[in-house]
């Protein structure tokens, strides 16, 4: 089984699951290569070069899909709109398409170099925190899709959706000193991110794909 690896910090206590769950070193070695952006991953999966990954929503409808995503109840801090001149980020087009359903206009960012905007006082809007305010729903930025292996990632979704995962302090160091990000703002964040998809989260799915098919994005 190839997983593909989103090196965000907003997957790391996923990853931090999976490195303990996965069976195999081939599988372990497997995760720690085939990493990248959002984007990237999106299209490795497109092309089955792995077998299972956490896409982007917006790519993710089709497929099959478990109930584990990346979610925002409310503000999420690493997906902004700087206020300024249109411009999208190359590697997210769920970012991208919600900037567009929102009508918001301006630079969007994401990821641990849109977190560190937000510590650094960017004037930017929060797009997960803007969609709670028009739709009173969480946002989904993500889903864990696959091709191959069905019921072995479901059940290590589920079994991790059911776990409360300790990330050790020295793995938050080092993506502090990689990020440049405090480690008391990695955990601050950390806390903003959650992994269930529910039938709040369902239905902000189904709104969201419905806005981007009026918008032509689909």
């Amino acid at each position: 089984m190839v997983f593909g690896k989103i090196d965000y910090l907003n997957l790391l206590p996923f990853y931090v699951f999976l490195k303990k769950n996965l069976k195999s070193s081939s599988e372990k070695t497997a995760l720690a290569l085939k990493k990248g952006v959002p984007a990237q991953i999106n299209e490795m999966f497109d092309k089955k070069r792995i077998d299972c990954a956490v896409i982007s929503s917006i790519k993710s409808f089709g497929y099959k899909c478990t109930n584990l995503g990346i979610v925002a109840q409310d503000e999420v801090l690493s997906v902004l709109v700087i206020l300024g001149d249109d411009k999208k980020d190359s590697e997210s087009k769920t970012s991208n398409a919600l900037a567009s359903v929102l009508d918001v206009k301006g630079q969007v960012i994401i990821g641990d170099k849109a977190l560190k905007a937000y510590l650094n006082g960017a004037d930017a809007v929060d797009l997960a925190k803007e969609w709670k305010k028009r739709h009173k729903l969480p946002f989904v930025f993500a889903r864990l899709c696959f091709h191959l292996h069905g019921e072995r990632i479901k059940k290590l979704s589920e079994n991790f959706l059911k776990t409360k995962t300790k990330i050790p302090y020295y793995i938050i160091k080092k993506y502090s000193q990689k990020t440049g990000i405090e480690i008391k703002n990695i955990e601050k964040y950390l806390q903003k991110i959650s992994y269930k998809i529910g039938k709040k989260e369902e239905l902000s799915l189904k709104i969201f794909k419905n806005e981007c098919r009026k918008k032509g994005l689909l």
